[in-house]
Formats: C-alpha cells, structure tokens, sequence
C-alpha cells in the first residue's frame, strides 16, 4: 500500500452521497489510485502531498477504496499530468536509475522503446551513452541524447498510459492484480 500520495482533487462537499469532504489522490510509488474521505476541519489542495499510510494520517480520516482512471473526476483528470510530472522530478534518481538499468524483454524489444518519444533510434542512443557512464540526472539525459526532448514529459506520458490499462507492461504502475 501506498504510505504517500498527490491530492488530484479536493471535493469539499463529497461525492454522490458521502457528503463529507473527499479527495482523490495519486500514491507516489505505485500510481495507485485513491478516494478518501478527510479528518474534520480539514482541506486539501491540489499537488498537496498526503500521508496514506496506515499510522499517523494528519488528514486522511479514512481510505474509501481504489478507483480506476475513468472514476477520476474531470478536474483530477486535468490535474493528473500536472501532479506526475511533480511526482517523477522529486523522484528523479528512480526514473533515471531504471533509464540506467532497465534490460530488453527480448531481441527485438527494449522497454525504453515503449516509452513515448524514445523509439529505437533514441533507445539505441541511450543504451550506448550509458554503457560509457550511468546517466545522473535528467538534465544529464537531455545533454547526452539531445534528441530525446523532455524525459520528464515523456515518462509522465508512460504512467498515464500504464494508468489507463493502455499498456501490456507495466513498469511503473502497479497493476491493478498486484495492488493489496
């Protein structure tokens, strides 16, 4: 389970009938999904990071359950970009330490391709540049593989796919058989 999470949404006065205040939030390490319900006299603003955990909640009084992406409100939709990219450069020495280690599935297929704006050309490029030296940093990606754009953008592109259940693999988000 998740110990923190990104507030996508506040809903001050609930959902349908909850009528309590609400938030739906995204954990930091697995992508999960989350609705829960706040302590009295609280609130929550968006991008705000929330303790999940089971011991110690400042704000969360209670986990209502897992959602799906299409159980996200409008706003959370909105939002969700938004929070991720802050999520993956806080996070930034994971994401480059999988850019560093990741291996191919086979032959023909690297993950680092499944990850929008990379391909093969750029996938080949990052593998060769990281045989020489492991990769730092992000800003180190972008100087040794110019042609790839923005690695922030195009991981966060990968977590909502992976979000979706737009992907066969999943390696960032937990997948939904995985969660407890």
């Amino acid at each position: 389970m998740e110990e923190y999470a990104y507030v996508l949404d506040y809903l001050p006065y609930g959902k349908g009938n909850i009528k309590t205040p609400m938030v739906q939030v995204i954990g930091e390490k697995g992508f999960v999904l989350l609705e829960a319900t706040l302590k009295d006299n609280v609130s929550a603003v968006v991008g705000e990071r929330v303790f999940v955990g089971k011991n110690g909640r400042d704000k969360i009084e209670k986990i209502k359950g897992k959602i799906s992406y299409e159980q996200l409100t409008g706003i959370a939709k909105e939002n969700l970009p938004v929070v991720l990219k802050e999520i993956v450069k806080k996070n930034e020495a994971r994401f480059v330490d999988f850019i560093n280690r990741t291996k191919p599935f086979s032959i023909r297929v690297h993950p680092l391709e499944l990850i929008p704006g990379i391909g093969k050309k750029n996938a080949s490029l990052i593998i060769e540049e990281r045989e020489k030296n492991p990769f730092e940093s992000f800003e180190d990606i972008k100087k040794r593989v110019p042609t790839w754009n923005d690695p922030v953008k195009s991981i966060v592109e990968r977590i909502i796919k992976e979000i979706r259940g737009e992907e066969r693999y999943n390696f960032f988000v937990i997948p939904p058989r995985m969660r407890r």
